[in-house]
């Protein structure tokens, strides 16, 4: 199993730590590093920085939102990152939840399926340079009809002949599709002691497009505390986690809610969400139980590690997307230990 690290946006990472993690996982030999974006720092701008600091570390947006910028804009950013780290890119797309699309983009969170696959769909054929981009869809049409807009074909040439795409989804209509179109998975609390709610939709899909597990690289994204006592570790865990149940996601409409209920932590994950939409982000923290904690990250003492983080391997991740919690330089060190053992 790959080790990368998810160094996600700021304020939980500053731009220094962002340049300093990236470079120490180039360093250590890890495979990919990922940069995403909420309503704050953009995740082109930062790949585009990470593309100059480093020199083999595969780098990845974890994720791009679907309704932040057209496909084309995608696919003009994709090629333009490729080139700049020599061919080191991997396009995650996600279409985020009702609050960030409609409160921060003001587009419409309908349909998100349909969008998610003509998305996909139009980004691939922009990177591959069909001559001209022709696309009618339900979601998107290019070039506009009855105006003056002409088909076009984009300039940059990517390095690589097909850049691979990511997609962020748990919802198991979502996931179904990652399993029909998509070429890995970054998916958000990947419980390893109950993988099959989320894998068994994705091998669903999978077998719906006719197309073999090895088609798809699952890369669950996992917060990692290391302490010398576990309660402590859990503590570095729980801020990622209540963000997540509490704030990506509408009261009525949150599928990290929902996932957690799928492993029997609905109550906590409730609570967790009621208290942090009251503006209670420590009362939210603390509403999780060390047993929902554990499901959806590695929060452990450092002779455990090895072994929690091989239980992911055990249960079908291709490559460990870590989000590095407390001492992080520490963390990362730590998991390219483990990597570097598990290979011996």
């Amino acid at each position: 199993m790959r080790i990368g690290i998810f160094l996600a946006y700021w304020p939980w990472f500053t731009l220094d730590e962002q340049v300093e993690l990236a470079q120490l996982g180039d360093e250590l030999g890890l495979d990919s590093v990922w940069i995403s974006e909420a309503w704050g720092q953009d995740a082109v701008s930062v790949l585009g920085l990470l593309a100059g600091k480093t020199e083999r570390i595969g780098l990845g947006s974890g994720l791009f939102q679907i309704p932040a910028r057209p496909p084309t804009a995608t696919a003009m950013a994709a090629a333009s990152l490729d080139v700049i780290s020599n061919g080191r890119m991997r396009v995650g797309l996600g279409v985020s939840g009702p609050q960030v699309s409609e409160g921060w983009y003001g587009v419409p969170f309908t349909k998100p399926l349909t969008r998610t696959r003509e998305y996909v769909e139009i980004v691939r054929r922009a990177l591959a340079r069909e001559a001209p981009l022709e696309y009618a869809g339900d979601a998107f049409t290019l070039p506009l009809p009855d105006g003056l807009g002409k088909p076009l074909k984009l300039l940059a040439k990517p390095v690589q002949e097909r850049i691979p795409i990511y997609l962020g989804a748990i919802g198991p209509k979502a996931v179904e599709q990652v399993g029909e179109i998509a070429d890995g998975w970054l998916p958000f609390m990947f419980n390893p002691e109950n993988p099959s709610i989320l894998l068994d939709r994705l091998e669903a899909g999978l077998e719906r497009a006719g197309r073999p597990r090895e088609a798809i690289d699952v890369a669950p994204v996992v917060p990692v505390s290391i302490a010398g006592d576990v309660e402590a570790a859990r503590d570095g865990g729980r801020a990622w986690l209540a963000f997540y149940l509490g704030a990506m996601g509408a009261k009525e409409k949150n599928f990290y809610v929902d996932l957690a209920d799928a492993y029997g932590h609905g109550d906590a994950a409730r609570e967790c969400q009621r208290l942090m939409l009251e503006g209670d982000r420590r009362g939210a923290a603390e509403a999780l139980t060390p047993e929902m904690i554990d499901a959806s990250a590695i929060c452990t003492t450092p002779d455990r590690l090895a072994e929690r983080v091989a239980a992911y391997e055990a249960a079908g991740a291709d490559t460990l997307v870590a989000v590095p919690s407390g001492d992080k330089a520490a963390v990362v060190r730590a998991l390219a230990e483990v990597g570097a053992k598990a290979a011996v």
